[in-house]
């Protein structure tokens, strides 16, 4: 039920008109504060109103997010964000963040309860600064940072900010859920920049599916040092010898015209994106160049669940963001949200086949291009498609069944790392099968399907 509640609690932002924002010089003094309600929002702006920091409210539960975000673009696009345990600082209508000079920001429901704070580990807070950078800073009296979100980044970096060895980004769980997602970029001690799922709730990264090979080689001091994106809008990995390692691809984009800014998407891309400054009408965020070129593809894990969780199917759509999707007889263990798998809608056992009574328990169906390549648990060879079919019928813990080259590999539920590849030819020979109950009676027959393989061989009244 928490869950459920949760996916509530962040269905959608509610976004304000521009003009409430007045413009400020961007120095916050010790002992001022914001209070989140609709009525007094105005937030701490940078000196050319570009960014803001403050609260946004999400939907209408009367919650807020304590954030930073590019101030006069319509779509108020999100570019850092309080969060605390891996999860968003979620705060309730009435919450204030108040800059102190020991704790630096802090925020604190309406009954006085901490929900974050910035960690101040030495000094003491003089003022705030929000810079036309989009990094909030804290200072001491000498003007010397002492914490500042550029050095706590969330999913987004923005030209002038590095990561240094060990920093990363973490994604959101989705479009509106700014709890800590399941994919992250992170520049390793050995100087390799990796995209990489974690198993959460833990922290456990497997095999990463992107990596610039930034480590040490033949050449001394190849190895990654940071990750750079400069003023100019490039990013790159700095090696140690003074070298680069350039992430973008395609024109150059003016920093001067343009706000640009990289994000690791919930869906594992990371991304960099541009929009102009000036602008009229309805404009949007253009992608300039993502990675990884198909994740569909590229993401294989033997401990992980893949892309789209267990029993999906990853697809990858015209601007290389995946799709997730239930093959026939199951559906999305959360309906609003199609990245968190798939439950099959029927019982699968060894035990239902023996009370079954019946042979013809099952139908077959035929999915062109489409694997589930780490669920296999046995391999037949040589083989003949017919006797693939039979064997995967008469195997109780048998779901899916895939011929290809003579060979026979029998897969069991949950089923991961499924996708769709139109580029491969051998994976046309996939089959599926599932329970047929109607109306609480096992009964099924299989239609006459001479050539099982070369088409869909499916009865129409399926699940």
């Amino acid at each position: 039920m928490a869950f459920t509640v949760r996916l509530l609690l962040f269905s959608s932002l509610f976004l304000l008109p521009v003009s409430v924002f007045a413009q400020t010089n961007g120095s916050i003094a010790v002992g001022d504060f914001l209070t989140a309600t609709a009525a007094n929002s105005s937030p701490w702006l940078s000196p050319s109103g570009d960014f803001a920091f403050g609260f946004l409210p999400l939907g209408s539960n009367d919650l807020f997010l304590l954030s930073i975000w590019y101030a006069k673009i319509p779509d108020r696009t999100i570019v850092w964000y309080a969060n605390r345990d891996n999860e968003a600082a979620v705060a309730p209508k009435g919450s204030t963040v108040n800059l102190t000079a020991n704790s630096g920001l802090l925020l604190k429901s309406p009954q006085g309860e901490e929900l974050w704070k910035s960690e101040i580990i030495v000094g003491v807070v003089a003022n705030g600064v929000m810079n036309d950078t989009g990094n909030f800073v804290l200072q001491d009296r000498n003007s010397e940072s002492l914490w500042e979100t550029f050095n706590n980044p969330t999913d987004t970096m923005l030209p002038g900010q590095t990561l240094e060895r060990s920093g990363k980004l973490s994604s959101r769980q989705s479009e509106t859920n700014y709890s800590k997602g399941r994919f992250q970029l992170l520049l390793q001690e050995d100087g390799n920049l990796v995209l990489s799922t974690i198993n959460l709730p833990t922290n456990f990264a497997n095999e990463p599916y992107y990596a610039t090979g930034t480590t040490s080689g033949t050449v001394a001091g190849s190895e990654g040092k940071e990750l750079v994106f400069n003023v100019s809008g490039y990013l790159y990995v700095l090696r140690e010898n003074g070298g680069k390692y350039n992430l973008e691809v395609g024109e150059a984009v003016s920093a001067r015209d343009n706000y640009i800014r990289a994000t690791l998407n919930f869906d594992g891309i990371f991304a960099q994106y541009y929009h102009p400054r000036n602008f009229t009408g309805n404009v949007s965020w253009t992608l300039r160049w993502s990675e990884p070129d198909d994740i569909c593809q590229r993401i294989t894990e033997s401990s992980g669940v893949g892309v789209c969780g267990y029993n999906s199917i990853c697809t990858l759509k015209g601007d290389k963001r995946p799709t997730c999707g239930c093959p026939k007889g199951f559906s999305l263990l959360d309906p609003n949200d199609p990245y968190q798998g798939c439950k099959p809608d029927f019982i699968q056992g060894c035990k239902e086949d023996e009370l079954s009574g019946t042979k013809d328990l099952y139908d077959v169906e035929v999915l062109t291009n489409t694997d589930w390549p780490i669920s296999d648990y046995v391999q037949l060879k040589p083989f003949t498609a017919e006797k693939c079919n039979e064997s995967c019928f008469q195997d109780c813990l048998c779901a899916v069944a895939i011929f290809r080259s003579e060979t026979c590999w029998k897969k069991k539920l949950p089923l991961s790392n499924g996708r769709v590849d139109i580029k491969d030819p051998s994976l046309r020979h996939n089959m599926r099968k599932v329970v047929q109950m109607l109306e609480g009676v096992v009964e099924v027959q299989v239609p006459s399907c001479p050539s099982p393989f070369s088409r869909s061989c499916l009865k129409e009244s399926f699940i």
